[in-house]
């Protein structure tokens, strides 16, 4: 089991949903992954912890912004957060929030891309990030999708370190010699009024019967299941909100 105890920076250590009714989005995923969930409580505007075998697997809040669509969020082990947004304004990107502490569970920051893709920094304090992955339920990868390759693979490797390998049909995140995560050229079917976005893949023991549970649920398919070659099957899904997600299974 893929318990983890630390993250080395640079490597993608959480992830959470904004959402519109935070409920509803509970019981959603709640059906769809089994996961167990425990609010923190009005002082922290009641953002909820999912776990799956008791160890926390994302987050789940409300949106502050009701002009921002429901989405997911990644977020990026730092050392030092305030150090992380000096390097993003001078990269090209944007701050949206922060830097900020959150409570004694660590310090954050959320930033846009030179693109438009949003991504986080945590410099983790009580909250290491995830403590499960790469399990049923749990993420298994995160993945860029851009309209600016070059730029991207730029971008990143100047704020958070990231080497690269792959191609410029898809391009693997390596830290410390492994992959973390990818980046590829946005696909023709992204609509074109949709922005660049990063894309929270959740581990699968059975792709079609997931796909069918979150259908069933309120979900909507956007892709797939399809075929990877050499590597396993994924799919694309909206939430009941519209928050995309993807499955996958080895």
């Amino acid at each position: 089991m893929p318990v983890m105890t630390k993250y080395e920076p640079g490597v993608p250590s959480w992830v959470d949903l904004s959402a519109r009714d935070l409920d509803g989005s509970v019981r959603f995923y709640h059906d769809l992954f089994g996961w167990e969930t425990q609010d923190q409580g009005e002082e922290s505007g009641h953002y909820t912890i999912a776990r799956r075998q008791g160890r926390q697997v994302a987050g789940l809040s409300t949106l502050p912004d009701g002009s921002v669509p429901p989405h997911w969020t990644t977020y990026v082990d730092v050392d030092d957060v305030d150090e992380t947004t000096s390097r993003v304004e001078a990269a090209g990107g944007r701050v949206l929030f922060g830097p900020a502490d959150v409570m004694e569970a660590g310090r954050m920051a959320v930033y846009s891309d030179p693109t438009g893709a949003v991504i986080a920094a945590w410099q983790p304090g009580r909250h290491l990030g995830a403590e499960l992955v790469n399990e049923p339920g749990a993420v298994i990868w995160n993945e860029l999708i851009t309209s600016d390759l070059d730029r991207a693979r730029s971008f990143y490797a100047q704020v958070f370190g990231w080497t690269w390998s792959g191609s410029d049909e898809y391009a693997e995140i390596q830290v410390a010699g492994h992959s973390v995560g990818g980046v590829m050229p946005r696909p023709a079917e992204v609509p074109e009024d949709a922005p660049d976005y990063w894309l929270v893949y959740f581990d699968s023991d059975n792709l079609e019967s997931d796909v069918e549970r979150a259908t069933s649920l309120g979900a909507t398919t956007l892709f797939g299941p399809a075929e990877v070659p050499g590597t396993g099957r994924f799919a694309v899904l909206a939430d009941p909100e519209g928050a995309v997600f993807a499955l996958f299974a080895g």
